[in-house]
């Protein structure tokens, strides 16, 4: 884990994106086009380790993905082509973090949402400690995860689960870190960049 410099991150991702594995990871099959979406992956160092940042979303009627534990991140505006300016913007509106701080290192593989969103990953070094400023209609907190912690394979499982469309999906669960859960989407980047880093 030590060895894990961000110029180590940047060839892993590389690399990644240039195999041949690479494609999206769909939960949804709908004959409707997805709605493009990004998140960022933010990685910090804290106490000497690398920590992933997360959110705690708020509660709103008619989501599928509310009060759950997500990464920064949303739907593409109108005039967006491009998912890094997206992450960006929603990392700002969200929790407060300044574009210009944030150093991208890469992307990960698309995942397409059971909600029909075509989500880009994109990892993105943020400075530490920086004030953050959750949005409170959107988020009800944020807080961080060692890399430790999430890499050890203890804390993870594969359940099933029965999507709103009725197919049967496999579903990323994590331990429950202090009062938070993550699972699902979120979780399933989170392995995938896992395993990027070659932590899983």
């Amino acid at each position: 884990m030590a060895a894990l410099t961000e110029q180590r991150i940047c060839e892993l991702l590389a690399a990644r994106a240039a195999s041949a594995n690479n494609s999206p990871i769909r939960e949804n099959f709908s004959t409707q086009p997805p709605q493009p979406a990004a998140v960022l992956v933010p990685l910090l160092q804290q106490g000497g380790a690398w920590h992933l940042l997360y959110i705690l979303r708020a509660q709103v009627a008619g989501d599928l993905h509310s009060a759950q534990v997500a990464f920064p991140g949303g739907r593409f505006e109108a005039y967006e082509t491009q998912a890094e300016p997206a992450a960006l913007r929603e990392t700002y509106e969200e929790i407060g973090v300044d574009p210009g701080s944030v150093r991208l290192l890469g992307r990960l593989e698309d995942f397409v949402t059971i909600s029909n969103y075509q989500v880009t990953p994109c990892i993105g070094v943020i400075p530490w400690p920086t004030e953050l400023k959750p949005e409170p209609r959107e988020v009800q907190r944020v807080f961080t995860i060692p890399l430790s912690w999430l890499a050890d394979p203890a804390n993870r499982e594969e359940r099933e689960r029965m999507a709103p469309q009725g197919q049967t999906l496999k579903v990323i669960y994590f331990q429950q870190f202090g009062k938070e859960l993550l699972w699902g989407v979120t979780a399933r980047i989170t392995l995938n960049f896992l395993q990027a880093m070659e932590l899983a």
